[in-house]
C-alpha cells in the first residue's frame, strides 16, 4: 500500500495522486504547491492522505512541495487577475494575423514564466507568427494548444438541456467514451438536437445507464417480432426496459388490433428473437 493525497488543479478537473510531505497535515480544499512535469503549480487537496494499492498509481509519484503560503496564494491570484487582459490582447493579435481560430481560455504558469492559450478551430492553424508576436508583447514563453469542442464546454461551462450544469464542467473529472450505440441501446431518438450537448456531440450522460440498458436489452424481444402471450400470438410494438414491460398487438378477429402490456417474463419468444449486441459504433456524432 502507498500513501497518497488526491490533488485537483481545477474545480472539475481530473484527480491526480501526489506523495504527501512528511510532517504536514492536509485538509480538503487546502491550497498546495506541487511539482509537475511543467514545473511548480498551484492546486487544491481533493481528499487528504489515504492508502491505495500499488497498481492504482503510476510511479514515481511526484511530491507535494508544501502547503501554499499566503504569498503563494497572492502570486496565484495576481496572475489570475491578468488573464482577462491577456485574453483581450491575444484576440486582437489573432484578428490582426487573420487566423481562423476561436480563443477559449488562457493559463499562467504558477511563477508567471509561461502563458498558455487554448483555442478551437475547424482546421489546422499556422500560428508561428502569432506566437512570436505574443512573446514580444508579454515577454515570456508562449504556448498555443488546440482543443476539441468537448474541451471547450468543459472550460467555459454552461447549462445542459436537462437544466443542470454540463456534466463535463460540473462533475466529470475526465471524459467518458460515448457512442451512438448507447443511444440506440437505450431506445432514444437519433434526433441530434435531442441527444446532443452544448458541444454538439453526444451527451456524456448517455454513459451513466448504458451498462443497465445493455443487460436489459438482451432480455427483451425485438420490436416487430412475434411472441407468445397468455392469450396467444402477438407482435411486439414497443419495449420499456426500465419497467421490463412489452407492448404487443394482437388480431381482434374483426380486422382490428388489440393492444396490451405484458411483463417480459410472461412472454415466450425464440432465442434468436432476442436482441443481439449491435456492432461497435463508437462515433460521438449523429
Amino acid at each position: 500500500m502507498v500513501k497518497v493525497v488526491g490533488i485537483k488543479f481545477k474545480n472539475s478537473g481530473k484527480l491526480y495522486y501526489f506523495s504527501p510531505k512528511a510532517g504536514e497535515v492536509y485538509e480538503k480544499n487546502m491550497p498546495v504547491i506541487v511539482e509537475t512535469a511543467r514545473g511548480l503549480e498551484y492546486a487544491w487537496v481533493a481528499y487528504p492522505v489515504k492508502e491505495v494499492t500499488d497498481d492504482e498509481i503510476v510511479p514515481p509519484l511526484k511530491p507535494i512541495v508544501r502547503i501554499a503560503t499566503a504569498k503563494d496564494t497572492q502570486t496565484y491570484e495576481t496572475y489570475q487577475v491578468k488573464k482577462p487582459q491577456a485574453m483581450q490582447i491575444c484576440k486582437e493579435k489573432v484578428a490582426k494575423h487573420g487566423l481562423d481560430m476561436k480563443l477559449i481560455d488562457c493559463e499562467y504558469a504558477f511563477d508567471g514564466s509561461k502563458l498558455v492559450f487554448y483555442f478551437t478551430s475547424a482546421n489546422r492553424v499556422d500560428f508561428r507568427e502569432l506566437v512570436k508576436d505574443l512573446a514580444s508583447t508579454f515577454r515570456n514563453r508562449i504556448e498555443l494548444r488546440q482543443i476539441g469542442t468537448r474541451d471547450e464546454v468543459k472550460y467555459l461551462g454552461g447549462i445542459a438541456p436537462c437544466g443542470r450544469i454540463c456534466c463535463c464542467a460540473g462533475n466529470m473529472p475526465e471524459f467518458k467514451k460515448v457512442g451512438v450505440r448507447m443511444a440506440k441501446t437505450q431506445g432514444l431518438s437519433l434526433n441530434a438536437e435531442k441527444i446532443s450537448g452544448l458541444c454538439g456531440r453526444l451527451m456524456c450522460c448517455l454513459s451513466y445507464e448504458h451498462e443497465y440498458y445493455s443487460e436489459a436489452s438482451k432480455k427483451m424481444p425485438k420490436v416487430g417480432s412475434e411472441v407468445g402471450t397468455p392469450e396467444g400470438r402477438a407482435i411486439v410494438v414497443s419495449v420499456n426496459m426500465l419497467k421490463m414491460m412489452v407492448k404487443v398487438k394482437a388480431d381482434d378477429k374483426n380486422g382490428g388490433w388489440i393492444y396490451k402490456d405484458y411483463p417480459v417474463d410472461e412472454l415466450r419468444f425464440k432465442k434468436n428473437n432476442k436482441r443481439e449486441e449491435e456492432p461497435e459504433d463508437d462515433s460521438d456524432e449523429i
